[in-house]
């Protein structure tokens, strides 16, 4: 058991960090539970063009690195380790790692969400070069190429759409039939004279030593196999909000991000603030996430204040 902090931090991604620096600049000398695989999905991210502030780009980890440089110089301190369990239910609210337990006034959950991936040995391996996520974070280095996006709902067809700007042709390669993106998204995908649809598919091997060639496909009606020459392939099959944690203590959505109030980031549960992915569906971004661990830590420090004066 250790002293109460006045903010605990959990997640140490765009969100988290930025959180981290504004708390530390206003003397709430933060705790950040970083978690093993700290940094978020910037860490599998190698070239990021698109933060501000790098005209000539910057590799995700060092940004990463930068970020939680900046936040240790403003008194945060880090705990190199994964939350097992939270109590939102008491304050101050328990956050337990390890053998220990700490306790905090305020919480900012930023604890991220993760790409649902096809489960390759290739595809793990490729991540970061020629397998992405992300369409908007890596379709700039993919200059006419071509490209497959692999998928069938709303964010698959986004993706494919956005990857045209840069790509000579982009084939969206889908298990089923028929897609299970809304009809308005369909439509413009179908009208898109640079894409292209591989229907009853899927991948089984993404073809490359240190990058993508090309990628193996199973016909999901006849089981035969084929192959089509890409130079990148982008997965879109959803993501997963890491909110296990949480389940039962604040309100989840239904696809399990936490729930904010309107232009804010509070959370069900007074004190406890939500930044990044783990709550933004929409964006995904560096930046925003950024914004929004901005926006966490000075809601914080404000809630902190109030509750304090109540006392």
């Amino acid at each position: 058991m250790s002293e109460t902090r006045e903010v605990i931090i959990v997640g140490s991604g765009p969100s988290g960090l930025t959180a981290a620096v504004y708390a530390g600049r206003a003397q709430l000398a933060p705790l950040v539970i970083e978690g093993v695989g700290a940094g978020g999905q910037l860490m599998l991210t190698t070239d990021v063009e698109n933060f501000p502030g790098f005209p000539e780009g910057i590799m995700g980890p060092d940004l990463m690195m930068r970020m939680r440089e900046q936040a240790v110089r403003f008194g945060a301190e880090f705990v190199t380790q994964d939350v097992d369990r939270v109590d939102l239910t008491t304050t101050p609210f328990t956050v337990a790692a390890g053998t220990i337990e700490y306790k905090g006034e305020s919480i900012i959950i930023s604890t991220g969400a993760a790409a649902r991936l096809l489960g390759l040995e290739s595809e793990a391996r490729l991540l970061g070069h020629g397998v992405s996520t992300c369409a908007t974070c890596d379709g700039f280095f993919f200059k006419d190429k071509a490209l497959a996006v692999v998928g069938g709902g709303d964010s698959a067809l986004e993706e494919a759409i956005f990857l045209t700007k840069f790509a000579t042709s982009v084939t969206v390669i889908h298990r089923r039939d028929e897609l299970r993106g809304s009809k308005i998204m369909q439509a413009r995908a179908f009208a898109n004279e640079k894409i292209k649809f591989q229907w009853n598919s899927e991948p089984i091997d993404i073809i490359g030593d240190t990058r993508v060639e090309g990628i193996e496909l199973r016909d999901t009606v006849t089981g035969e196999t084929s192959r089509l020459n890409v130079d990148g392939v982008f997965v879109a099959i959803g993501h997963t909000p890491n909110t296990d944690l949480f389940k039962g203590q604040i309100d989840l959505d239904a696809n399990g991000y936490v729930i904010t109030a309107s232009n804010s980031t509070a959370t069900s549960v007074p004190g406890v603030f939500a930044g990044g992915d783990v709550q933004d569906h929409v964006y995904r971004q560096a930046i925003t996430a950024a914004g929004t661990g901005c926006m966490a830590a000075i809601e914080s420090e404000r809630w902190l204040e109030e509750s304090h004066h109540d006392q």
